[in-house]
């Protein structure tokens, strides 16, 4: 193999891990803004279980073996 095929594959390496990088930069954006949503959908849920009158509570769930 000369320099020059060594050059070609070289780069030809560097751009598939080029294009493998910003694949799974936007793979990792797309999880964050996924991981930001259920954050904030769950304090949401949490706020309206906390925030919830005695009265609308459901009545305990009464064991499986009863």
């Amino acid at each position: 193999m000369n320099d020059a095929e060594r050059l070609t594959q070289l780069e030809e390496r560097y751009a598939h891990l080029q294009r493998h990088s910003l694949e799974q930069d936007k793979v990792m954006l797309g999880l964050s803004e996924a991981m930001a949503k259920l954050q904030k959908d769950l304090t949401a849920l949490r706020g309206q279980r906390g925030s919830g009158s005695e009265g609308d509570d459901l009545p305990p769930e009464r064991p499986p073996h009863y």
